[in-house]
């Protein structure tokens, strides 16, 4: 049995060229959430597994830095919930699901850039490794952050997908730290807060641990 292709560039299985990849159309998220029904988890799978072969393989396959300019924009020009209908239940160590973390991060950086300066600000001096790795200047502005979540995606297209998925794991380890920090100090004034930071720690700490799986899988040609 064979997935019906959403009405998108993002989902086109089969030799997806390069008009299409240039001027992807909105994908409306109940065009997506028909793609597969929930009935169906291993169609789901399969559709996200190959939807994520397709769109890495065309854009690494490509010479033109457009291409990767478009799907590093994939969130604004298709929508996360989109985007989420074809990735978001994917197994985490897995490209579609290192794609999904590395998208969410990015719009949680573009949606919320002040929180996320100050998370990584709280966090970066108690991780110089990460720091190193991930690669953002002191002291780090919003746009030095944004420019880092864009260099990940570019990365993926564009370049050793396994380095930029350690950057991304090394960011989420400080953003961690920073945000475990926050709810010590916030811990007296606001325990309902802090509770929410700590989980909101261990959860970007999980989320590390997979991309440094994934990078490790794609190193070994396993990433599928």
């Amino acid at each position: 049995m064979t997935a019906r292709p959403a009405p998108s560039s993002l989902a086109h299985t089969g030799g997806m060229n390069e008009a299409r990849f240039r001027r992807p159309a909105r994908l409306d998220p109940r065009d997506a959430e028909e793609l597969v029904g929930d009935h169906d988890p291993a169609l789901r799978d399969e559709v996200a597994h190959t939807t994520a072969r397709a769109v890495v393989s065309n854009a690494r396959a490509s010479e033109d830095p457009e291409v990767v300019a478009r799907l590093v924009r994939l969130v604004e020009s298709e929508g996360l919930d989109a985007v989420a209908a074809l990735w978001a239940d994917a197994a985490p160590v897995t490209l579609p699901g290192a794609l999904w973390r590395l998208y969410v991060l990015r719009e949680w950086v573009r949606r919320d850039p002040q929180t996320v300066s100050l998370r990584y600000r709280l966090g970066v001096d108690a991780a110089p490794v990460q720091e190193a790795v991930a690669g953002v200047p002191r002291p780090p502005e919003p746009t030095d952050l944004r420019a880092l979540a864009d260099a990940v995606l570019s990365g993926v297209y564009a370049g050793d997908l396994a380095v930029a998925l350690e950057r991304a794991a090394a960011f989420c380890r400080i953003l961690a730290t920073g945000a475990a920090f926050d709810a010590d100090a916030r811990e007296v004034a606001d325990p309902h807060g802090a509770d929410r930071m700590t989980r909101g720690a261990a959860g970007l700490v999980r989320t590390a641990e997979e991309l440094e799986q994934a990078a490790g899988h794609w190193r070994a040609g396993k990433l599928d």
